[in-house]
């Protein structure tokens, strides 16, 4: 078991709406390749995807797993302030409750952040996604930020609960973080999200229109819920790219129509110095980590 300082981070409340679905100004997103289409997006609670599934193929863009939350409180003297720390102090694998509704007392798990619309999202059972309604408060025990490993320091963890560090169940072998992953992703193919100087919220995106690539590194496949690694990046403040460097993370939303934009990536593991070894693993998603369904 790895020694951590678990017993020093602080476990806090944070709560969200169940966040209706968005359609900007312009009905149309227009494609890589050139071609206006209409397609449902973020937001909502999505009936038939949850992590464990492809987060590829779909008829959408940017499409995220399970349901979506939104802190829409506003403070005039700090806009967004809360919102903000809903996605920043969530954690992958922190508990979620629904605290109001035909659903309330209903137990779910944090399983990713998007960046720019910056909602949390959560996978509830599907008995409970048939009860929940737009609207409806989910409060978060938030858990995780400021998760250290003791024994290896030169790599960084964001994101993420110690429960779901645990079930992870990272190795150090030979000085290296050894991480189960489903897949290796080049760093030249990221795109959205690149420019921020942290990771503590949000994600960045996998781009999919190289098809050599996809097929070279088997990223047609990807799920929700995966854990895939970032060659040659590193997250320590920020995203960018340094050869030698290696950073994990876990698939958040779907595969996406636009330019610069693909599956999104929210950061759990990063090393400049490539002090993290991934170990390709099929079983390496929170869906099987921590038993979030029983038909896979």
């Amino acid at each position: 078991m790895l020694r951590t300082n678990k017993d020093k981070i602080v476990k806090i409340s944070v709560i969200g709406e169940v966040v209706s679905p968005v359609i900007g100004a312009s009905i149309y997103k227009i494609s890589a390749d050139g071609e206006p289409v209409i397609l449902p997006g973020v937001g909502g609670i999505t009936y038939n995807i949850r992590v464990g599934d492809k987060a590829t193929g779909w008829m959408a863009d940017h499409v995220e797993p399970g349901v979506s939350l939104e802190n829409r409180v506003k403070d005039s003297r700090m806009p967004h302030a809360q919102s903000r720390a809903l996605n920043v102090l969530s954690c992958i694998g922190n508990k979620a409750t629904v605290v109001e509704g035909d659903a309330k007392g209903e137990k779910g798990v944090v399983v990713g952040k998007h960046g720019g619309i910056e909602h949390v999202m959560v996978d509830f059972p599907q008995e409970t996604l048939e009860k929940l309604v737009i609207e409806d408060k989910v409060q978060i025990k938030a858990y995780g930020v400021g998760l250290k490993l003791l024994d290896l320091p030169e790599v960084k963890l964001f994101n993420m609960s110690p429960n779901f560090l645990e079930k992870i169940d990272p190795e150090i072998k030979k000085g290296k973080l050894e991480i189960p992953v489903t897949h290796r992703v080049p760093a030249a193919i990221m795109g959205s999200g690149l420019g921020r100087n942290h990771v503590a919220s949000g994600d960045y995106d996998i781009t999919m229109f190289c098809e050599e690539t996809c097929k070279e590194y088997g990223l047609e496949n990807l799920r929700f819920g995966d854990l895939v690694a970032i060659e040659n990046a590193d997250h320590s403040y920020g995203r960018i790219f340094r050869k030698g460097a290696m950073s994990v993370g876990i698939v958040t939303h779907s595969d996406c129509v636009t330019a610069g934009h693909g599956p999104g990536v929210t950061t759990l593991f990063t090393s400049k110095k490539g002090m993290i070894e991934p170990v390709i693993d099929d079983g390496a998603n929170i869906a099987k980590m921590m038993n979030l369904r029983d038909d896979l």
